[in-house]
């Protein structure tokens, strides 16, 4: 979840925290709050074997590559990428990255059900290079940030301070050809509006207002280079898995102008978001919401996939 400004209001929720439990009201945390707030997470979920475990089972059909680890716990936390065989540097390259915020369950697992079941339909068209988990602490611990308290979708430039972004970073330097397409998958779910964004004001001593969480699919363009048409496919593609994020009675999503269905756009490279770690023709960001009752977490995954499907189709037909 890119978390800016929020269509389902979860003010309620909040009404009986009148402040974070860490740290004081107006003031930015310092290293002893971050490790406070670093003791209050805990493992949940095993990263080696609702992830690793599947990317290790690909490699018969596909090439798989460690392209860093995590110095927090190495051996825990290696980072894996899964590419195409046969790389022709005459191909254009695509891009998928999921997991850049770890709590975000569908950005992993759809990566990984695109490859399993749809990549090598589009490898005689592209290179693909797929790094399904950038963020396996947050992804263990259910978390958005990593044990710094930093947040690695606002970590995207030069001498990044989260690991997570420069090794991705350095993986994308990497690449052996133009990427002309990027996915990055995510999701946006109620604990967005009921930790995160509390948290988040919290952590840079500023006021939380309550927002509103978009119940539906949506896709973040940049507005450096929105591809409209692109995002069109997109948005065309997934409608026939799971519904489309309306905008809200100010014509937004997550406080931003809802600029044609579902779609709505950010300065990438301003940001430091993953959306703007390549220099791609065609990008986009994907906001699945997992918490609907209209959606189940196979269909955010099978979400994920038709974004990429739908993306790369479009693309097919300008080549």
């Amino acid at each position: 979840m890119l978390c800016f400004g929020f269509t389902r209001n979860l003010e309620t929720d909040m009404q009986t925290k009148e402040f974070y439990p860490i740290g004081v009201a107006g003031q930015k945390w310092q290293d002893a709050e971050r490790q406070q707030w670093r003791d209050s997470t805990s493992i949940k979920r095993s990263y080696h074997e609702e992830v690793v475990s599947k990317i290790l089972a690909l490699k018969h059909r596909f090439q798989v590559e460690q392209y860093g680890a995590l110095s927090y716990d190495p051996e825990r936390y290696p980072l894996f990428c899964i590419k195409s065989n046969n790389w022709d540097t005459n191909k254009p390259v695509v891009l998928v990255t999921g997991g850049v915020h770890g709590y975000e369950t569908s950005g992993v697992q759809g990566a990984l059900l695109f490859i399993e079941n749809k990549m090598e339909s589009y490898c005689e068209y592209f290179n693909i290079i797929v790094a399904p988990c950038v963020s396996p602490w947050g992804y263990e611990t259910i978390n958005r940030w990593n044990p710094l308290a930093t947040d690695p979708n606002r970590s995207f430039y030069s001498n990044s301070p989260a690991e997570e972004s420069a090794n991705l970073i350095k993986l994308v330097g990497s690449v052996d050809g133009t990427i002309m397409v990027h996915f990055d998958l995510h999701e946006t779910t109620d604990t967005d509006e009921t930790e995160f964004r509390p948290a988040l004001a919290a952590r840079d001593g500023i006021e939380y207002t309550p927002g509103e969480i978009p119940d539906g699919f949506y896709t973040v363009g940049d507005s450096e280079n929105p591809q409209a048409d692109f995002q069109a496919a997109i948005i065309k593609s997934v409608s026939q898995v799971t519904h489309i994020a309306p905008a809200d009675k100010n014509g937004e999503i997550i406080g931003s102008p809802v600029i044609q269905t579902g779609v709505i756009n950010y300065p990438m490279v301003k940001l430091g978001l993953c959306g703007g770690v390549t220099n791609c023709t065609y990008g986009t960001t994907t906001e699945v919401y997992p918490d609907s009752p209209k959606a189940t977490p196979q269909q955010c995954n099978l979400a994920q996939v038709a974004a990429i499907t739908g993306g790369l189709d479009f693309v097919l037909s300008k080549l």
